[in-house]
């Protein structure tokens, strides 16, 4: 395995987690929009928060499926294939969700307006469910030939295991929304998140319990990597702990970066278990390794060079973006 392999790996996981980290919170914001807003005007103040960014911080997610299969187009055709139905689902999420902000602006009648909120919900909950039900079942292994080819059934994807990882992921998206609702709004909007949030981490507390349980049950983490995923989890648990302690301070910065980290060290740890493999089979011997999986060295070298040419840019153009909208909304007022 060389050093550009391993540089890709972790280049990949990165990407991941900027994606969790930045669109975590647009899922959260679009699952609020029904049943946090309580008439149209706070449902656009609502959409508003999310409204310069939102389509932004996709391209984390297009960036990562690009970098997977320009450097490890193995792991991408098995990925890809193997989990395809649940990534046209996703797809069909985040389509009807992207379009949804869009059309509802445009609608002049109650009812269709009322459908895109639906549409922009719903979008939202099925992608963060399936995102966290996909990513969990790929950890658990899958039943896989030696050329990569997955025969999965539908337990396969759709477990007690699964179950709970998109869940968990969800919930913690909606806790990543609802905080930074509270840093980009002022008044009832601001201190209804803060309500929500305070009974939703007791909740999210339960739920990464039995995920780890879970984890443990259901992968070899534990046996190939004990230090790590524990040190990993308990990461997990005290950036959640430091969260919940924000919402109750009323501390927004601290509960907001914490929920977002707390959603990074979930790809930490995948990252983490995968190591060496980018693909886990139920038979071991058929696992994906990444030395198997990667590009040529040719290949990974041009990619670097161009990776770090433009990542700057890119990272520029996003601080740029989120300074120049960084004020707060105000909560419209009560009809």
């Amino acid at each position: 395995m060389t050093s550009a392999q391993i540089l890709w790996f972790i280049l990949i996981g990165v990407l991941f987690s900027g994606f969790f980290f930045l669109d975590g919170f647009d899922f959260g914001i679009g699952m609020a929009i029904k049943f946090f807003g309580r008439n149209t005007a706070e449902r656009d103040t609502i959409i508003q928060t999310i409204g310069p960014h939102w389509d932004g911080n996709e391209v984390w997610l297009i960036t990562a499926g690009g970098a997977m299969f320009a450097s490890f187009p193995m792991w991408y055709a098995s990925l890809f294939s193997g989990y395809y139905i649940v990534l046209f689902l996703i797809l069909v999420a985040l389509i009807f969700r992207g379009v949804s902000f869009e059309f509802r602006a445009n609608m002049k009648t109650e009812t269709w307006r009322n459908f895109w909120e639906w549409a922009a919900t719903i979008g939202s909950f099925c992608a963060a469910f399936l995102f966290g039900m996909m990513f969990t079942s790929m950890i658990e292994g899958v039943p896989m030939d030696a050329k990569g080819n997955i025969f999965g059934s539908f337990t396969t994807y759709v477990n007690w295991f699964s179950l709970v990882g998109g869940v968990a992921v969800t919930l913690m998206c909606l806790i990543h929304g609802l905080n930074f609702l509270q840093l980009k709004t002022l008044g009832t909007l601001r201190d209804r998140a803060q309500s929500w949030n305070k009974v939703l981490y007791p909740v999210l507390i339960v739920g990464e319990v039995l995920f780890v349980v879970l984890l443990y049950l259901s992968t070899d983490f534990f046996d190939r990597k004990p230090v790590s995923t524990w040190s990993i989890l308990i990461v997990l648990v005290l950036l959640t702990l430091i969260a919940w302690w924000g919402v109750l301070k009323a501390h927004n910065w601290t509960a907001f970066i914490a929920s977002g980290l707390s959603l990074i060290s979930i790809v930490v740890l995948i990252f983490n278990g995968l190591f060496p493999r980018v693909m886990i089979a139920t038979n071991s011997a058929h696992s994906i390794l990444i030395k198997d999986a990667s590009s040529s060295p040719y290949t990974l070298h041009i990619m670097t060079i161009v990776a770090f040419s433009v990542l700057p840019i890119v990272l520029i153009y996003f601080i740029w973006s989120y300074w120049v909208f960084y004020k707060r909304l105000k909560s419209p007022k009560a009809a």
